[in-house]
């Protein structure tokens, strides 16, 4: 009686412990849905300048990397608080076979939620790679841009020398229209005189 009394203890303390492993993969999986609408925002903002870009990425990879420890932390406690107990419950471990089988079914559930972490884990890093062939494209585009920018001003600077060489035509043309104009003036002169 006093050893079903006990297993029933450590039965109630197994699942007390169980809920505070929901509570803390239910909080575990609001911090990774804000993580994934992080990404959704750095994924509409690709736009922006690729440092800020690098500096979203930077952060969510320091969170992911803090939810990997504290779920490997707190896994490693909670199996070690297991071990410890079936050391001192030996002759009560087939009465607490269906507690056993339940808490392997929680460390299932968080090798998924471990599972899902690596996911996110490696959508950030195509979302690097991804940044980071657009900042290539954005460089591309400027270098042609000020490539259109130099040739730009060589027409302006070729228009404007033809500009100026069309004026010292046009001044050259008047002088010369001007000595005609002088010559006939003269040659009439000349005609009329008797």
């Amino acid at each position: 009686m006093v050893t079903a009394a006990v297993a029933c203890a450590w039965a109630w303390q197994l699942q007390t412990q169980l809920q505070q492993a929901n509570v803390v993969l239910d909080d575990y999986a609001a911090r990774i849905g804000d993580l994934e609408a992080r990404l959704s925002d750095t994924d509409e903002g690709m736009s922006q300048n690729a440092a800020v870009q690098a500096a979203k990425i930077k952060e969510l990879d320091t969170e992911v990397r803090k939810l990997w420890d504290n779920v490997w932390k707190q896994t490693k406690a909670r199996l070690g608080t297991l071990e410890a107990s079936s050391k001192s419950h030996n002759g009560k471990i087939a009465a607490n076979e269906k507690s056993l089988k339940s808490l392997q079914a929680k460390a299932d559930s968080a090798a998924s939620d471990l599972a899902k972490l690596k996911s996110v884990s490696g959508d950030l890093s195509r979302l690097m790679n991804s940044a980071r062939s657009n900042q290539a494209e954005v460089e591309r585009v400027a270098d042609t841009l000020n490539r259109i920018n130099l040739d730009m001003a060589k027409l302006n600077r070729q228009v404007e020398s033809n500009a100026e060489a069309v004026r010292a035509t046009d001044a050259f043309r008047r002088q010369v229209n001007g000595s005609i104009n002088s010559l006939e003036g003269a040659v009439r002169a000349l005609q009329a005189a008797p």
